[in-house]
């Protein structure tokens, strides 16, 4: 299999190009893979963290309902 080199920037642009749909399943299903090897490196999250409360502000939810959120996730799971 041959695996053609692209830009950042030619990724983005395709991914964007996408149906809402499929954005969001890539969204979905690249993020936790994407997330494993990035998160080992120092000083990440800390980068990530801005990016993520810009996306929540934009989505009308604020920080309090995010954290009832994650709470009622962790009661889930334990």
């Amino acid at each position: 299999m041959e695996f053609t080199v692209v830009t950042v920037e030619e990724l983005k642009s395709a991914v964007l190009a996408l149906p809402i749909a499929e954005k969001k399943s890539f969204i979905l299903e690249a993020l936790p893979e994407l997330s494993r090897e990035v998160m080992q490196e120092p000083g990440f999250m800390m980068q990530l963290f801005p990016v993520l409360l810009q996306i929540l502000k934009e989505s009308g939810m604020d920080l309090q309902q995010l954290l009832q959120l994650a709470s009622m996730m962790n009661q889930q799971q334990q």
